[in-house]
């Protein structure tokens, strides 16, 4: 598949790659969760990657490259891509078109790290 024409997957770095347990620091990115790397490995093969987070661009192709996924990842970003098929977070709700099964998801919601 050329990768040009792949969809492009927005994935949020904390809680989905590293092991982010709510404790934000500025300067340090969590460590790589275990099976992040085949994850994004095996994504890549089906879309273009990019990643979305409010962390330091510089930061996060550091640890991009220290963890060997720079090679999987087009672009880093923080603002919500247009043409992003998929979003990817720990901290998100799917809208499943009933408005009730969704507020009480909101009102509900914890991260599974909590």
């Amino acid at each position: 598949m050329n990768k040009n024409s792949k969809k492009i997957i927005s994935i949020d770095l904390d809680g989905v790659l590293n092991n982010y347990n709510g404790d934000y620091k500025n300067d340090f990115i969590p460590s790589i969760r275990v099976g992040a790397y085949e994850f994004i490995e095996n994504l890549s093969k089906y879309f273009r990657i990019e990643i979305y987070t409010v962390r330091d661009e510089l930061l996060v192709k550091n640890w991009l490259k220290n963890n060997d996924l720079e090679k999987y990842i087009f672009n880093i970003t923080n603002i919500k891509n247009k043409f992003s098929s998929i979003f990817l977070d720990d901290r998100a709700i799917n809208f499943n078109g009933n408005y009730e099964e969704t507020f009480n998801k909101i009102i509900n919601f914890k991260p599974y790290w909590k």
